[in-house]
């Protein structure tokens, strides 16, 4: 099976006036369609570059990203708009929801920007918050805040769903409600998820797990039987 998503030997290197600061130094891995692969390593490992870098809010130095078949690291500033657009869902720590708009608009707002919408009530529901669906984000707790933010996401119907810390600003049991949510999505939908995470517990929920270490891949492992969120003490 051809891989969906490819880094080969990606570096990124930012300026600090004089100073070259080497980000990412030959980043090289492969992600299947349908995976649900967990990103690991400790705070300053570089593991939002690649995500920053795969979600088309960053651009290469060098090497090769690849998506579905388009080289993406070759795209011009139109094409990744584009992209960032219709083929990516974000779900960061924070929520980001707008606050005078209900559950429902907030979710409905992702798929007036996309081509092929899911259903806005299959996808509330599906995050389990249909009786929720007029309430205000200030009306919700973090963690059902965390599952709109999923759905409105998921709503765009994008092709992967880059998560940067989902569960950082959350509990022990609503972290576990929240990437329930995210582990169901990869296995009913079939979409390729991705967890930037710095909780190496989190590890045996993965298809994959690459763990980084200052700006470079330290390991990659296959977990040949991921376990259920449920069963993750962390």
């Amino acid at each position: 099976m051809s891989s969906f998503i490819s880094f080969k030997d990606v570096k990124k290197t930012y300026k600090m006036g004089e100073v070259e600061i080497h980000a990412l130094n030959g980043v090289t891995f492969d992600i299947k369609e349908g995976e649900f692969v967990i990103i690991a390593g400790a705070s300053g490992a570089r593991k939002s570059t690649i995500l920053n870098l795969l979600g088309g809010m960053d651009t290469v130095t060098s090497g090769q990203i690849t998506v579905d078949g388009s080289v993406i690291s070759d795209y011009s500033e139109k094409q990744m708009t584009l992209y960032r657009r219709y083929d990516v869902g974000f779900v960061f720590q924070f929520y980001n929801l707008v606050q005078n708009l209900t559950l429902k608009e907030n979710v409905e707002l992702a798929t007036q920007i996309t081509k092929n919408p899911l259903d806005i009530e299959k996808t509330i529901d599906m995050v389990g918050l249909t009786d929720r669906i007029s309430n205000f984000p200030a009306q919700l707790s973090g963690g059902e805040q965390q599952r709109v933010a999923i759905a409105r996401a998921l709503a765009k119907n994008p092709k992967l769903l880059l998560c940067d810390e989902p569960t950082g600003a959350l509990d022990y049991v609503t972290g576990k409600q929240v990437l329930k949510v995210l582990q169901d999505t990869c296995r009913q939908q079939h979409k390729t998820v991705i967890v930037i995470t710095h909780n190496l517990a989190l590890t045996p929920m993965g298809d994959k797990v690459i763990k980084v270490r200052s700006g470079k891949i330290e390991s990659i492992e296959i977990n040949p039987h991921p376990m259920d969120v449920e069963r993750i003490e962390y």
